[in-house]
């Protein structure tokens, strides 16, 4: 199956091949709106269904449009994509030991119809060394992520447990997805 995937997440891309659909790949030109981390689930939505709308608009919507926006939350504050190693730290730091949550906005559009929808997982991080933050960061990994990490990667040795859908932390909610697509006719 083929569709229009709004993003150029590498994460995302495989996600969809693990389930058999390959993706065109065309990330949204949309300036993404932010809020407080009680507005995180509202701001995932819209930054999701604007980026679906971009595409759909330049692209069309004969193929799925798939567009997504996940956020970390922890202590009423958003963790974006750290900047710089110091951030990492500070966010790794923060999040060791800790539960947060990862929250993922998904917008589907296909032939004039877009549904759009939220998906929270809660994870919960062991308690940290200053040592494996350290080298953790020395990897790369952390610096293109939102919250500092990636369960896919070496970041899952961090995570000591998740209550949710684990695609969802990854960048993707998968099965979420299939019933959005699934409702739409696709």
């Amino acid at each position: 199956m083929k569709v229009i995937l709004a993003s150029a997440s590498p994460r995302r891309q495989a996600l969809l091949q693990q389930i058999g659909i390959t993706p065109l790949v065309c990330p949204a030109d949309f300036a993404e709106g932010s809020g407080t981390a009680s507005q995180a689930q509202e701001v995932a939505l819209y930054n999701a269904a604007g980026k679906c709308a971009a595409v759909a608009a330049k692209m069309g919507d004969e193929l799925p449009v798939i567009a997504a926006d996940t956020i970390v939350v922890i202590d009423n504050v958003i963790l974006g994509k750290p900047q710089d190693a110091a951030a990492a730290k500070a966010m790794l730091q923060c999040l060791s030991g800790r539960t947060h949550q990862v929250i993922t906005g998904v917008a589907v559009r296909y032939k004039g119809q877009q549904l759009s929808k939220v998906c929270v997982t809660d994870v919960s991080f062991r308690q940290l060394t200053a040592e494996e933050i350290d080298a953790y960061i020395a990897t790369g990994e952390p610096m293109d992520k939102a919250g500092a990490y990636g369960i896919q990667g070496r970041g899952a040795v961090l995570v000591e447990k998740i209550n949710g859908c684990y695609n969802n932390v990854v960048g993707l909610p998968l099965s979420l997805l299939y019933l959005m697509m699934q409702r739409l006719g696709v």
